[in-house]
């Protein structure tokens, strides 16, 4: 085998992988390397002549792929915060050999026989919860991913899944390319009108890096529309930016990502068969909290009329004060003309109080700080993936190291859309590990060199959102490593980040990061109260964006094999699953089109976007218990963390969060936030 730097564990604080080291070409020799070594261990363990046992099957199954763990998690979080042209064609090439590689060991028949040996004898095993949670968890993924079918199904099987592995990495580049090339290009500083200084200087940093000279240049966001189409006044490069944005995915070309995305359907629902349910959305919530589509759908239909009655509401406001029908364009705009109107609130003259390192370190820090007892420490000496990632060590209130936090804070052209968390080495008793190092990455627009960036009330949200999943990744002990950090339900794995975004305008944080970036002078009361005070204001528009993208994510996936086969039009799928719900409001776009859908095409959430208001229902709950109980409190903290953050995957989540609430979660609470009682 080749040596590479993933060959053993690395030896820098907390395991940091040696990026001084780490090339490109080191990728594939590892891969293979990892892959090779992980189907040995697992022989192993089948090739045992004596009955299986927790210590002579689980143990060694959890102990197996170290090296192909350790080079994946830096490979994917290279691939998708700074790609290039190797990682991107190493990605498509291996896509396949990693879906293969994972059903060697899923539909693995002899293993499956030693776990469902195990899981039959449970009643009378003598292991600890987490062991017992281990072995069922086991059990029911294999089960589901189809271990107990014939040969001939699970050869089918394995060539639907390399087939979906390799349209899915596809979707995702097609994206990348696609909302590069679509950025919106600005001869005319006057059409930056509304935009401030700082806005204008990136859009310009950004037609430089591009080569571009003499223009302005903006960069399109993940989602439906951009930041700026709320300060912009010119209406034609308003349309223009929304126009692009919207366009990804469905000009024609070689990035257009209409016929992947229908294979990808088919393909998703043709498995589901084979594996005995009638649908992929049936599959996907079979292993999930909501167990169902049709649980699912209760809840996103009971919330949509309300949402899309609300949104009308305020478009009929929103043309009151334009004078004029409102468009998508326009939308943004005039929706903080009318906040500044009602609540003498302008969101985007906030920018000055909200600079990125106070909001970092006396925001984001100072609250984990107060709540859990943590300090941060930043260590310029240990080199991150990307000159512009930085790492802070983490510690506990007695001085012990917890791990190490890595923030890649600014957007660029091989980085992806959006914001999220990855783990670089997560903590496990078993492996000996005693520390995790998580990375958070979003997409600011980086301010030329020597000005402050100043964030959105929206980047805010974002950091403190974020955050939260790196808390659950570092606070997280467990024994096994298939329970480290976020390796939970993907319907529950929200909750904690959201939970964390209460502390951005709880009154303790607030006055400490809040703060004038020029004169110190703090972020006024009465701005304050008015921003509390317009906290339901554009709810409707807020829950209708997301309730279409989390309708239109069930709409594709519910469809049955012989279904999804005659679907031939994206667009016409897509306006009829909208309308269908009542979200078909030209003004009010979907957050995402199908065609530009990452999170449910490419990014994991397929048939999971409705994870976000499914875990919302337990924030709403879980904030309204920390109001009742003192709010921001070290005794608080800790039982959050006993009962949410710190116990990782290692049991039940939704039994676990009735014995911190002392009864399961409730709706009101959701429905109040959201005016939608």
């Amino acid at each position: 085998m080749t040596t590479t730097p993933f060959s053993q564990p690395s030896t820098l604080p907390h395991g940091l992988p040696p990026f001084a080291d780490i090339r490109d070409e080191h990728f594939a020799p590892a891969f293979d390397e990892g892959m090779a070594e992980q189907r040995a261990e697992v022989a192993n363990i089948t090739r045992v002549r004596s009955m299986p046992t927790f210590e002579n099957t689980m143990e060694p199954l959890e102990r197996s792929g170290r090296i192909l763990d350790r080079a994946l998690h830096v490979f994917f979080n290279k691939s998708s915060s700074d790609s290039n042209d190797t990682t991107n064609a190493l990605e498509e090439e291996y896509a396949p050999k990693f879906a293969a590689h994972n059903d060697a060991i899923r539909l693995d028949s002899q293993l499956y026989w030693r776990i469902s040996t195990l899981w039959e004898g449970r009643e009378s095993a003598d292991w600890t919860p987490e062991q017992r949670y281990l072995v069922e968890r086991w059990h029911t993924e294999m089960t589901l991913a189809g271990a107990g079918l014939d040969d001939e199904a699970k050869t089918k099987l394995s060539e639907l899944n390399a087939r979906l592995s390799t349209l899915t990495t596809r979707f995702e580049k097609n994206l990348l390319a696609d909302t590069n090339e679509l950025a919106v290009v600005i001869r005319d500083r006057a059409e930056l009108d509304g935009l401030g200084d700082g806005e204008i200087a990136s859009a310009a940093g950004a037609a430089r890096e591009r080569g571009i000279e003499d223009a302005w240049l903006v960069t399109l966001p993940l989602f439906t529309g951009h930041p700026w189409l709320a300060s912009l006044t010119n209406r034609e490069v308003r349309e223009r930016i929304m126009t692009a944005s919207r366009s990804r995915g469905i000009h024609g070309g070689e990035h257009d990502n209409r016929e992947v995305l229908l294979e990808i359907v088919r393909l998703r629902a043709e498995r589901a068969e084979l594996l005995g349910f009638a649908s992929h959305a049936a599959a996907v919530t079979a292993d999930q909290t909501a167990k169902t589509p049709e649980a699912v759908a209760g809840m996103l239909e009971r919330l949509a009329p309300a949402a899309a009655r609300n949104a009308r509401a305020e478009q009929e406001a929103l043309e009151k004060q334009a004078g004029q029908p409102i468009a998508a364009h326009d939308w943004a705009l005039f929706t903080e003309k009318v906040r500044a109107a009602e609540y003498d609130v302008d969101t985007a003259a906030l920018r000055p109080w909200f600079e990125a390192e106070q909001v970092l370190r006396d925001g984001v820090f100072f609250a984990a700080g107060q709540v859990y007892g943590l300090t941060f420490e930043e260590r310029p000496e240990l080199q991150a993936y990307h000159p512009e990632a930085r790492v802070f060590e983490v510690f506990e209130e007695d001085g012990s190291a917890l791990g190490l936090y890595v923030l890649d804070l600014y957007t660029r052209d091989s980085k992806r859309g959006g914001a999220w968390m990855n783990p670089l080495i997560s903590q496990s008793e078993l492996l000996g590990i005693p520390t995790s190092i998580v990375v958070n990455n979003l997409n600011v627009p980086k301010p030329p060199a020597g000005s402050p960036t100043l964030l959105t009330l929206d980047e805010v949200n974002t950091l403190f959102h974020e955050f939260g999943h790196a808390l659950h990744g570092l606070l997280a002990h467990v024994t096994y490593p298939r329970f480290s950090g976020t390796n939970v339900y993907r319907d529950f794995v929200e909750f904690p980040s959201q939970v964390n975004e209460m502390w951005m305008l709880w009154p303790e944080v607030l006055a400490n990061y809040a703060k004038h970036v020029e004169t110190g002078e703090p972020l006024d009361q009465g701005i304050v109260d008015r921003l509390h005070a317009s906290e339901q204001f554009n709810e409707g528009f807020s829950t209708s964006e997301y309730l279409a993208a989390a309708l239109l994510d069930q709409a594709w996936h519910r469809l049955s094999a012989s279904e999804a086969a005659s679907v031939t039009d994206v667009a016409a799928f897509e306006a009829a699953a909208l309308a269908e719900v009542g979200l078909d409001n030209p003004a009010v776009p979907t957050r995402y089109s199908s065609t530009y859908f990452a999170h449910t095409f490419s990014g994991g959430y397929d048939a999971g976007y409705y994870s976000y208001i499914w875990s919302e229902v337990l924030d709403a709950d879980a904030v309204e218990w920390f109001r009742e109980s003192g709010g921001m409190t070290r005794a608080n903290g800790d039982r959050f963390r006993a009962f949410v953050l710190g116990i990782g995957g290692s049991r039940d989540p939704l039994e676990s969060y009735r014995e911190f609430r002392g009864r399961p979660a409730e709706l009101a609470p959701l429905l109040k936030r959201r005016g939608l009682e």
